[in-house]
This record gives structure tokens, C-alpha cells and sequence, in this order.
């Protein structure tokens, strides 16, 4: 609500002074939601159920695979669809409080940077005209980060597996449940969200809604009860981007004619800067912000949509990282807390988590800068 009455005002002034921007901003966040929109509704009828021995293998295969989904299927996606059964897979453990604070950095963040599916910002930038198999030069820096945080991850996991009693670990294994997937018919409709990114727009949006209601359709109602689904979370970040998307208009307008004053110009400044209103501000309209004041710069070489490949990578980078460095960076890493909450495992407060992530994430950025924006 706060967020639509503030950009009232915006978009009066746009009206009034320049109507194409406020039009051009509506048709990147009619494409933006209704992607969002969608796999939000088709995964929501996709329910991962079972329970796992709780071993750091174990644990550690959840993470390294909703890595690579996250970038399959976006983050919200991969989130929403592991994070449950990852819960309940550890029940019966009690030392668990760093497994949802990993999922957050790696498979509500950190995995999702090799297509534009897996993060909001990444189909920004495709929405932009960024080519869609470009995010893959992303790889190295993916497969960097992921990699250290999967191993160090799985060696907290096994100090805290190693603190459980005999007791907790043989009831651990008495209660092993099969991994089984409910909602089924929701998995062609979810390729087809994906497929359907390719097609122009408005075809592609159509197609989109089309297949959201089919699955609405198919989804038996127990599924929804079992995901606890319901229409509140995207109708909220609708809302929210309804106002940043008018909001920011101006602002992008004017970062692109005027940015060469500010002085960002190296790529290790663009990954740091993004990355940093990132972690305070929704990561998708920070990269936006950096995308147009590297578009106003005009620096020597090849360039993509008018930016340097190098300073690209980093704009793209620092969104994707540094979503995790708070639960208000990226939209699924406060939806995983909230669910961790409700499941009975007590999650860090806002500034407790802020303190993880500086101790984990921080080093990692250092190093990324060093080795791919120096």
C-alpha cells in the first residue's frame, strides 16, 4: 500500500512530462510479473514430501541441487519446492540452525545467476535485450561460490550431525521416509513456462496465464493445503513492484544521460555498489539502476545492450550475491525464513542473520572481485 500511494505522484509527473517512459516501465513489469506470477502459481502445485536421513550428504545434495534448480526453475522455485522437505528431512536433528541460513546464501540467491528464469534481475536484463544464453558466461563465478559455500557448509553440517545423541541419530533413521512428488501435472506446465520465455512478447505473457490457470485447474486441493499455498505473497510483491517499477522510471532516465559524472566506471566499483544496494533494496530495481548508468557511460570496447561485457558480469554478479547478504535483498530468502519459523526451528533476527552472512558471504565477494573484477 505505501508503495502504490508513493508512486502516484510519480506517475502524475511522468503523464504530464514524458508519457513514453511510464509506458515503456509498464511493459517491463506486466513481462516481470507475470513471469514471477507464474512459476510462483505452477511450482506452488509441485509438492516435495518425504523424509531423508538427516546426514550431511544428505543435506548437502538438497543444497547442490536446488543450486542448479534455482537456475532451472528461479529461485522462488527451487526455494519454495526443497525447502520442506529439507525441514522436515532434520526434524529429529537439533543442531540446524545454519541449514536454512545455507539455503538462503545458495539456493535462494547464489544459484539462481546462470539464466534470466533463475533471478528476478537476470530477466530484467533479458527483458533489456540481453541475450538469453549470455547469463552462462555467469558460470565460473557460479560455480566458485557455490562450490566453497557447498563444502563449507558440509563441513558446519557434519561438526553439528556429530553433536546429535545416539538417540535423535537411530530415531533419525527409524523415521525415513521415500521422497515422493505430488502434483505431477504441474511439471509440462512448468517447462512450458520456461519454454515460453523465448516466444515475443505478447504471446509470451499469454502463454504464461494460460498455463498458470491450467495449473490452478489441475492442482489438487490437498497439494495447495500441503504447500500452504495462497495468492498474499505474489499479490504483496506485485504490489511492491508496481511502485518501484513507476518509482524508478525517472531515476534510470536520468542515470543514463547523466551517469558519467558520478564516477563508477571499473567493474569491481559496479559489483560493489549493486551488490550493496542490493542487499538493502530489492536486488531487481538495483540492477536496473546500475544496468542504465553503465548504459550512459560509453566505455571503450565490445559491449552488450550498450555495456561492457566485464561490467555487465559485475552489475549481474553483485545483484545475484549480495540479494543474500539480508533477508530484504532477494523475495524468497524472507518466504524460507518464515517457513523455517513455522516449522518450529528458531531463525537469526534481521541483524543476527546480517552477522552470517558477513562471516560467510563477505570473504566470498572479496574473492570474487579479485579473481574476475580486477
Amino acid at each position: 500500500m505505501v508503495a502504490s500511494v508513493l508512486a502516484i505522484p510519480v506517475a502524475i509527473y511522468l503523464i504530464g512530462q514524458d508519457a513514453t517512459l511510464l509506458v515503456h516501465s509498464a511493459q517491463e513489469y506486466f513481462s516481470f510479473i507475470v513471469l514471477l506470477g507464474s512459476l510462483f502459481i505452477v511450482t506452488g502445485g509441485i509438492c516435495l514430501e518425504g523424509d531423508l536421513q538427516a546426514t550431511p550428504r544428505n543435506n548437502a545434495l538438497f543444497l547442490g541441487l536446488g543450486s542448479i534448480l534455482a537456475s532451472l526453475i528461479g529461485t522462488t522455485g527451487a526455494s519454495m519446492l526443497l525447502i520442506r522437505a529439507l525441514l522436515k528431512t532434520n526434524k529429529e536433528r537439533h543442531h540446524v540452525r545454519h541449514i536454512p541460513i545455507f539455503f538462503i546464501f545458495m539456493v535462494s540467491n547464489a544459484g539462481g545467476m546462470l539464466t534470466p528464469i533463475g533471478d528476478p534481475p537476470l530477466f530484467l536484463g533479458y527483458l533489456r535485450g540481453v541475450p538469453f544464453f549470455w547469463t552462462f558466461k555467469l558460470f565460473p563465478i557460479w560455480l566458485t561460490v557455490n562450490g566453497i559455500l557447498l563444502f563449507l557448509f558440509y563441513m558446519i553440517d557434519r561438526q553439528a550431525w556429530q553433536k546429535e545423541t545416539k538417540k535423535d541419530q537411530a530415531l533419525d533413521r527409524r523415521l525415513i521416509e521415500p521422497l515422493r512428488l505430488s502434483g505431477k501435472a504441474n511439471l509440462p506446465l512448468l517447462l512450458g513456462v520456461i519454454a515460453s520465455v523465448f516466444l515475443p512478447s505478447p504471446v509470451r505473457e499469454t502463454v504464461m496465464v494460460v498455463l498458470s490457470l491450467v495449473s490452478l485447474k489441475l492442482t489438487p486441493p490437498t497439494v495447495h493445503r500441503k504447500n500452504h499455498f495462497s495468492f498474499h505473497p505474489i499479490i504483496e510483491v506485485a504490489v511492491l513492484f508496481a511502485g518501484i517499477f513507476v518509482t524508478m522510471a525517472p531515476a534510470l532516465w536520468l542515470l543514463e544521460h547523466q551517469g558519467g559524472t558520478l564516477g563508477i566506471t571499473k567493474p569491481a566499483q559496479f559489483f560493489w555498489m549493486t551488490g550493496f544496494l542490493s542487499s538493502f533494496l530489492d536486488n531487481a530495481p538495483t540492477y536496473l539502476t546500475f544496468l542504465s548508468l553503465a548504459q550512459g557511460l560509453d566505455l571503450p570496447g565490445a559491449t552488450v545492450v550498450g555495456v561492457t561485457e566485464p561490467v555487465l558480469l559485475a552489475i549481474s554478479a553483485g545483484a545475484v550475491l549480495m540479494g543474500a547478504n539480508t533477508y530484504i535483498g532477494n523475495g524468497p530468502n524472507f518466504m524460507v525464513k518464515a517457513i523455517t519459523d513455522h516449522a518450529g526451528i528458531k531463525t537469526p533476527s534481521f541483524f543476527g542473520y546480517m552477522a552470517w552472512a558477513g562471516l560467510f558471504l563477505f570473504p566470498l565477494h572479496l574473492l570474487v572481485t579479485f579473481l574476475f573484477f580486477v
